[in-house]
């Protein structure tokens, strides 16, 4: 095999179409550990039936694949784009190394109260720079997914189109390859809405921006969610002036969002540079500039604020408006698997398609669940347990909290607003602890937040929690054990947690319940 190398200018073209640029040495180490040159199968000869045979190589396909070697089955993993999937090479990885630079560049901001003296001037930002290192930390994550760790441990990987043939084949670069159990792990993409001129213009997605090497002057984006707010953030955060085009009037709204947790989060957001325009809709895009190697598009947004036309520029138009799941040229008709396009493969409870119990879907492909890379990992270790092992692990078992990692965080699971609950037709009391008075977060200067645990009315049983807080994403792992295990809230209350940390909040959210029933002495 050819490796990649930098710089080559015979490799840029296949580069670009990985959606993988520039070819510079941490690229290189990236593509050559998750999609090498001229790599097609890791073994001469096939088992002649596989335990377990994954199509897709993201969290759900390494896991189950790997999963089954290590624990002493035959197993294949067939990868038709990049080894680690959207999670390591345009999701999860690189959005945190920005939302990295993004903190670093809030501290420096602000390094004067802490009696830090920077002279008087301005941070300079470069972003060529933040950008290298972006790439120079997925490189350094990209063994743990590449196809030399995942041949090492047994598995036999196959990098090509792999599509069913039959209810118990696949076909893989011309092979035939049998299987006792397979696994649909093809992930999902981003979904672009039918706007006029919007599908021939050079927006860009979260597929393809983690590839920009120069900063875009205005950022527009389409949608409010996790992708879009923590990319506004950041970039706004970089110097670019960024605007969220939002269609209700408040975030969450239409995933019956905490409305207090909303109104904080863009306020603060508005505070670092955000814009946010609500009741918004698009009515037409227009290419001004299409993009070139070294140059940034021009396009202008015709939108409708609330009745009253108004039109924007922008370099960028970041598109993060939903997710659809990969379920397109897979032969699932073949094996008899049941499919939606765009929402997934239909699955039972132990995560079995409907139509063929021998074929398992996971993660962002499966109908009906967290689209979710830790979700795509626990359903890939369910269907090992399951399809080997003969288990019976159930989703309707799980707890799953969810994190956008924004600054402060926002952390949510079960069900984790009283909008949400009374949608459900659900009876909770709400327990609430604020970060105003808490000691760390004070002293940390950063105490705008609280907790919130959603528990069935009367009762200390907890059903969810929103989280708000610069540590959210590690608390919300507290709710989530304490409602897997069946702990309450009054438990969460009584259990001693150390002094001084934000998750005292939880605490304090536990210790209401508790002093709503304390005895007095009258």
């Amino acid at each position: 095999m050819t490796p990649w190398k930098a710089y080559d200018e015979s490799q840029e073209d296949d580069a670009r179409k990985l959606e993988i640029w520039p070819l510079d040495e941490y690229n290189v180490k990236l593509l050559n550990e998750v999609h090498p040159r001229d790599y097609v199968q890791s073994t001469p000869a096939p088992h002649e039936v596989y335990d377990l045979i994954a199509i897709g190589a993201g969290a759900g396909g390494l896991v189950s694949s790997k999963q089954t070697a290590r624990r002493g089955g035959k197993s294949a993993m067939i990868s038709a784009h990049l080894a680690g999937g959207d999670c390591l090479n345009v999701g999860c990885v690189p959005s945190k190394a920005l939302l990295r630079a993004m903190k670093a560049i809030r501290e420096v901001k602000r390094s004067a109260e802490f009696g830090i003296n920077l002279g008087g001037s301005e941070p300079t930002i470069d972003f060529s720079t933040i950008m290298k290192r972006l790439r120079e930390k997925r490189s350094v994550i990209s063994p743990a997914d590449g196809h030399t760790g995942t041949t090492s441990v047994g598995t036999h990987v196959f990098q090509g189109r792999g599509r069913f043939t039959g209810r118990n084949t696949i076909e893989v670069n011309g092979v035939t390859l049998n299987f006792r159990k397979a696994v649909v792990a093809t992930g999902g993409r981003p979904t672009i809405p039918n706007y006029p001129g919007l599908k021939d213009a050079p927006y860009t997605t979260n597929e393809l921006l983690f590839n920009l090497e120069e900063l875009p002057p205005r950022m527009l984006v389409l949608g409010s969610g996790v992708i879009a707010l923590e990319m506004a953030q950041s970039f706004a955060s970089f110097g670019s002036s960024v605007t969220v085009i939002q269609r209700s009037d408040r975030l969450f709204k239409s995933k019956f969002g905490d409305e207090e947790a909303a109104e904080l989060l863009q306020k603060l957001l508005g505070e670092d540079g955000v814009n946010f325009l609500s009741k918004t809709t698009v009515k037409q895009v227009e290419t001004l500039r299409d993009r070139s190697l070294d140059t940034l598009p021009l396009m202008k947004v015709t939108l409708d604020v609330d009745g009253e036309e108004r039109d924007l520029e922008c370099e960028c138009l970041l598109v993060a408006t939903g997710r659809a799941s990969n379920v397109e040229d897979l032969g699932l008709e073949a094996a008899g698997v049941e499919y939606k396009l765009g929402k997934g493969v239909t699955i039972n409870d132990y995560a079995q398609s409907v139509g063929n119990e021998d074929v398992y879907a996971v993660g962002d492909c499966a109908a009906g669940v967290p689209r979710l890379t830790h979700m795509s990992g626990e359903m890939a270790k369910q269907v090992v347990q399951n399809a080997l092992f003969g288990d019976s692990w159930k989703l309707s078992d799980y707890v799953v909290p969810a994190v956008m990692y924004t600054e402060p965080e926002y952390a949510t699971v079960g069900i984790a607003s009283l909008d949400q609950a009374v949608s459900e037709g659900v009876e909770v009391d709400v327990y609430r602890g604020g970060l105003e008075h808490n000691d760390r977060a004070i002293l940390e200067s950063d105490n705008h937040g609280f907790v919130k645990v959603i528990c069935e009315k009367g009762t200390d049983k907890i059903l969810g929690a929103t989280i708000v807080a610069s540590r959210a994403g590690e608390i919300i792992n507290e709710v989530t054990l304490a409602m897997k295990h069946g702990i309450g809230l009054g438990g969460i209350g009584r259990n001693i947690h150390a002094y001084p940390t934000t998750g005292e909040a939880l605490m304090g959210a536990g210790l209401q319940f508790i002093n709503s029933r304390w005895k007095r002495l009258d």
